[in-house]
C-alpha cells in the first residue's frame, strides 16, 4: 500500500509539472489608431487614440493601466532617484534629470478618457495612468478606449528625446500612452526607472502630421509614400506633396509590441532589400555633424553609414537561415537615441562610430527582433532570454560577416560572466531587471551569463539538436510571449534529455561550475584519472585523451539527471562512460592505456562549459612522468 500511495504521488506530481509547463495559452490583442500633431519649434504635439483592446483571458477585467513613460523625465521621478541613487549610476543619465528644465522636461497629460463612449476615472501615478473601467472587460470580449493627450518630448537623455548628441532631432521611442501587458502572471504596469519592457501584439495605424522639411521614418509600412517622396515613393511616381507647412505621414503595423519614430530634416533615405526578405530602410543624417567630431571625422561617419547597407543584408540573411524567418515586410536602421534600443521594424542607433562598432550595434539591435519584438518575452522579468539570446546570435554574425572564423566567437560573453562571478556581485537571473542592486550585475547577467545559457544548452544537447531547437523554437513561439519554460521545452523535446536541473542552477541561483583533474595514476595496461567537482553546480562532462602518438579519444561523462546522452560531435571516437550521480563530489574514469603512451587530458577544450577556474582543467601527463 505504502508504494502504490508513493506511486500515486509521484504519478500527480509528473501530471501537475506537465499540465504547468503546457498551461492553456493565451494573449491579449490590441489596435490602435492614432493622430498626432507635431509642433516641432517647442517639441510638443497633441494626440488622439482609439484603442481596441480585446480581452483573451479568462479572467473578468475591472481596471486597467497605461504607461505614461515620458513622465520619467521630471526630476523627482522614479528614474531621476533611482539614477542618482544607484551605486554604479549609467553615465547616460547620472543627475541630468534633476536638472531639466520646465522646457526640457518630458510629460505625457492625458486630457480625456472614454470607455465605449463613457467617461472613465484615471489618475496619474508617475509613468503609469491608472484606469477604474465603468464596465468590466469579460472573457472575450473587446472594448473601446479613446483618449486625448498632450506631450511634452524630452531633451534627449535615455533612448527617447530630442536633440540627440549627434544632433538628430526627434528619437521618439515610448512616446504615446501604451496599454500594460496583462498575461498569466496578472498585470505589468511597471514603473519607468530605464530598464526593459513588455508589450501588447496588435495592429497599429499612426498619422503623424509634422513640418514638411522633416523625414520620417520607424516601424510599420508609409501608406502615402507617392505623397511625401523623399525616396519613398515608387520609382518614377509623381510626388504630389500637399500644401502648406506640414505633412502627415501614415504607418501601418501588424501584430507588433510597440511603435516608435524618428526624424530629421536632414535625414538621408536608402532602401536595399534582401532576397526572399523584408525591405530595408537607413535614415542617416548627410552630412554626419557628430558633436566634438572633425570634418574627416564626420565624413567617415558617413561612409560607415553607406557600407552599413550591404552588412544589413547579409545579416539579416544570416538570420533567418539560422533563427528563423524574419516576419515582418520592412526593417529601419534610423540614426539617433543614445546608442541603440531596439524596436519593432527597426531600431535607433548613433551613428558617430567605427564601421567595426555602427554594423556591430546594429546586428544587436536587430537580432532584437528575433529575441524579444517576434519572440516577445517579458524582458523586464526574463531579460537575460532578450539580451543574453542577442549577445549570443551577434557574436557568431559578427565572425560570419567579418570572416573573423574565430574558434570560439563567444569568449567576450564567458569573459563577462567569468568577471562577474569574480565582483561577488552576481545576482539570480530570475530578478527583475529593475530590482538588481548594481547597473554592474544587470548588465553582465543579462547580457553575459544570458549569452552563456546558449552556449553551455549547446554543450549539453549537441550542435545539431541545438541549432533545430533554436529554429523550433522561433517556429512555435513567434508573434508569441515565451518563458524561460517554454524555451526548456523546446530542447527537450529535440533533444530527449531532461534539462530542469540545468535552468534552476544557472538561472535561480548563482552557483558555479568548477571541475579539476586531481590525479592520474597509471601503470603499464590502464590509466585512473580522478576528476572533482569542486563548486556546487553538476555538468555533463566532454574529457579529451590526447595520446603520444597525436591520436584523440572523447571520454563523455553524461549526469545522470539528464536521462539522456548528446551525440557525438566531435571528430574523433567517443567513449561514453557511466553516469554521474550529482552527488558524488569525485568521479574515477579509467582508460585502457598505459599512463606513458598518454599526453594530456583536458576537461572540454571547446570552451563552452562556463567551468570558473579553467587552470586546472588540464593535466599533462607526459610533464608528471618527467618530472
Amino acid at each position: 500500500m505504502k508504494q502504490l500511495t508513493s506511486f500515486f504521488l509521484v504519478t500527480l506530481l509528473a501530471f501537475s509539472t506537465l499540465n504547468a509547463q503546457h498551461r492553456t495559452y493565451w494573449q491579449q490583442h490590441v489596435d490602435y489608431t492614432m493622430e498626432i500633431d507635431v509642433d516641432a519649434e517647442s517639441h510638443q504635439y497633441s494626440g488622439k487614440q482609439t484603442l481596441v483592446y480585446t480581452n483573451n483571458s479568462p479572467d473578468v477585467l475591472d481596471r486597467v493601466y497605461y504607461h505614461l513613460y515620458f513622465n520619467a523625465f521630471q526630476p523627482g521621478s522614479m528614474m531621476d532617484v533611482r539614477s542618482r541613487t544607484i551605486e554604479d549610476p549609467d553615465r547616460r543619465v547620472g543627475d541630468r534629470i534633476a536638472g531639466l528644465s520646465e522646457d526640457q522636461i518630458g510629460y505625457q497629460r492625458v486630457n480625456s478618457l472614454t470607455q465605449d463612449g463613457k467617461p472613465v476615472e484615471y489618475e496619474t501615478d508617475g509613468t503609469i495612468l491608472v484606469v477604474e473601467l465603468n464596465k468590466p472587460i469579460q472573457p472575450g470580449a473587446s472594448t473601446t478606449f479613446k483618449m486625448e493627450w498632450d506631450a511634452q518630448v524630452p531633451l534627449q537623455i535615455r533612448r527617447s528625446g530630442w536633440n540627440n548628441a549627434e544632433g538628430v532631432e526627434f528619437s521618439m521611442s515610448q512616446w504615446y500612452p501604451k496599454l500594460a501587458e496583462y498575461d498569466f502572471q496578472g498585470w505589468h504596469p511597471n514603473p519607468y526607472v530605464g530598464r526593459e519592457f513588455h508589450g501588447v501584439f496588435g495592429d497599429f495605424d499612426v498619422k503623424i502630421s509634422i513640418d514638411k522639411d522633416y523625414v520620417l521614418g520607424g516601424t510599420g509600412v508609409l501608406q502615402n509614400p507617392n505623397e511625401i517622396g523623399y525616396g519613398y515613393e515608387e520609382e518614377g511616381a509623381e510626388v504630389n506633396r500637399p500644401r502648406g507647412d506640414k505633412m502627415t505621414w501614415h504607418f501601418k503595423a501588424e501584430n507588433v509590441i510597440d511603435f516608435f519614430w524618428g526624424a530629421d530634416p536632414d535625414f538621408k533615405h536608402v532602401t536595399a532589400q534582401v532576397p526572399n526578405g523584408p525591405k530595408l530602410h537607413f535614415l542617416y543624417q548627410q552630412p554626419a555633424v557628430v558633436e566634438g567630431a572633425s570634418d574627416e571625422q564626420n565624413a567617415q561617419y558617413t561612409q560607415n553609414w553607406e557600407q552599413l547597407v550591404d552588412y544589413t543584408v547579409r545579416a539579416v540573411q544570416y538570420a533567418n537561415e539560422n533563427f528563423g524567418e524574419y516576419p515582418y515586410p520592412q526593417y529601419t536602421n534610423l540614426q539617433g537615441g543614445d546608442g541603440g534600443m531596439e524596436y519593432p521594424m527597426g531600431t535607433l542607433i548613433t551613428g558617430g562610430r567605427s564601421l567595426g562598432s555602427l554594423v556591430g550595434v546594429m546586428v544587436h539591435e536587430m537580432y532584437h527582433s528575433w529575441f524579444q519584438n517576434v519572440l516577445a518575452t517579458n524582458e523586464s522579468l526574463l531579460e537575460w532570454m532578450d539580451e543574453g539570446f542577442t549577445s549570443y546570435a551577434s557574436a557568431e554574425t559578427m565572425d560570419h560577416l567579418f570572416n573573423q572564423n574565430a574558434d570560439f566567437p563567444y569568449a567576450g560573453s564567458y569573459r563577462g560572466y567569468y568577471s562577474l562571478v569574480e565582483s561577488g556581485l552576481e545576482e539570480p537571473m530570475t530578478t527583475h531587471a529593475d530590482h538588481y542592486e548594481t547597473n554592474f550585475a544587470y548588465g553582465r547577467a543579462a547580457y553575459s551569463k544570458g549569452a552563456v545559457f546558449l552556449g553551455q544548452m549547446e554543450y549539453i544537447i549537441g550542435k545539431e539538436d541545438f541549432r533545430n531547437g533554436m529554429l523550433n523554437y522561433h517556429k512555435e513561439w513567434k508573434m508569441k510571449h515565451p518563458t524561460a519554460l517554454d524555451f526548456l521545452s523546446i530542447m527537450e523535446k529535440e533533444s530527449g534529455m531532461i534539462l530542469d536541473w540545468y535552468y534552476e542552477y544557472f538561472v535561480q541561483t548563482t552557483k558555479t561550475i568548477d571541475y579539476g583533474i586531481t590525479s592520474v595514476i597509471g601503470n603499464e595496461n590502464r590509466t585512473s584519472v580522478k576528476i572533482e567537482r569542486i563548486d556546487l553546480m553538476p555538468m555533463p562532462l566532454d574529457v579529451v585523451v590526447e595520446y603520444e602518438d597525436g591520436s584523440r579519444e572523447l571520454f563523455y561523462i553524461p549526469l545522470r539527471v539528464m536521462r539522456g546522452e548528446k551525440p557525438n560531435e566531435m571528430d574523433m571516437k567517443r567513449t561514453v562512460l557511466k553516469d554521474w550521480p550529482w552527488v558524488e563530489p569525485s568521479y574515477t574514469m579509467t582508460i585502457n592505456e598505459a599512463a606513458s603512451s598518454i599526453k594530456t587530458i583536458t576537461i572540454d577544450p571547446s570552451q563552452r562549459l562556463a567551468d570558473i577556474n579553467r587552470e586546472n582543467n588540464s593535466f599533462d601527463v607526459s610533464a608528471m612522468l618527467n618530472d
